[in-house]
């Protein structure tokens, strides 16, 4: 297994479950937050969201020295020693209903800025994940907003490329739900980007890091890979499909009310159909 140096920044829900799941498979993993407090109570193993399996895995990779923790301003130092970086950052819905990207903005103007002091040193290009949930058309904003930031254009020497690879975990299950995906879904405009993100996360596809699961949830793990903005799309596609089946469900549920049917036989019946399927 060719292991990894990764960067996650953001240690919400989404980059803490990240950063320790990635640790667990063999990659070597710095996760950064803005918030000092936060990164010294992760650092002595405090772990403030509550998911199953989630402390154990943080407390585990951190004490053998898989996991690690920094301020904001260690973000430099891990960009320069990572091969691959993911963004988790928020991105708040705004009062008109429209996505708050002013943190992945600033984390990828960071990026540029750090790529641009040690470009010279880099043997191949850094690939910069987007892992928060973002509009179609995000990673083409983020490609430009590193070059921004690399000295206010594109810098000879400073290789990067952007890839969006949208999360699909349900609360109560991240942990489980990372490492026993339905799918992995990757977008990025390179064949070589795309090939070094199922090297990534080759042992989750080929299910052979370790657990104390037996038998195993998955065998193997489908990957999925297309271009950025149908990546971007997938995700929004996901939640609006599982909100409208979850709507769906409910009016079911008003009507079996009304008719005297039993609901969870419905649900049952209905979701034998491979086309539905029983979660809702």
């Amino acid at each position: 297994m060719e292991k990894f140096n990764v960067g996650v920044i953001g240690t919400g829900y989404v980059g803490l479950v990240t950063g320790a799941c990635m640790a667990h498979v063999g990659h070597r993993t710095t996760c950064v937050d803005k918030d000092e407090d936060r990164v010294a109570g992760l650092s002595a193993g405090r772990v403030p969201i509550y998911e199953p399996g989630l402390e154990e895995l943080v407390t585990r990779n951190t004490r053998e020295g898989r996991l690690s923790f920094v301020g904001s301003d260690g973000l430099p130092g891990v960009v320069r020693g990572s091969d691959v970086v993911f963004v988790a950052v928020n991105t708040p819905q705004g009062e008109d209903g429209s996505a708050d990207l002013s943190g992945v903005a600033a984390v990828a103007r960071g990026i540029g800025r750090a790529l641009a002091e040690t470009a010279s040193g880099r043997d191949r290009p850094l690939v910069v994940v987007n892992k928060s949930t973002v509009p179609v058309g995000t990673g083409d904003y983020v490609s430009m907003l590193i070059g921004e930031g690399a000295c206010g254009g594109v810098v000879e020497g400073v290789d990067f490329r952007v890839a969006s690879n949208p999360e699909f975990l349900r609360e109560g299950s991240a942990v489980h739900d990372s490492l026993f995906p339905d799918r992995i879904v990757v977008g990025a405009g390179s064949h070589g980007v795309l090939d070094r993100l199922r090297t990534l996360y080759e042992p989750i596809i080929q299910q052979t890091f370790p657990t104390g699961i037996d038998p195993r949830p998955k065998t193997a793990v489908p990957f999925v890979t297309t271009d950025l903005a149908s990546a971007e799309m997938i995700k929004y596609a996901a939640n609006a499909f599982l909100a409208t089946k979850i709507s769906f469900i409910n009016e079911i549920s008003t009507i079996c009310e009304l008719v005297g049917a039993d609901v969870s036989s419905v649900a049952h019946g209905i979701g034998l159909d491979g086309r539905i399927g029983p979660r809702f």
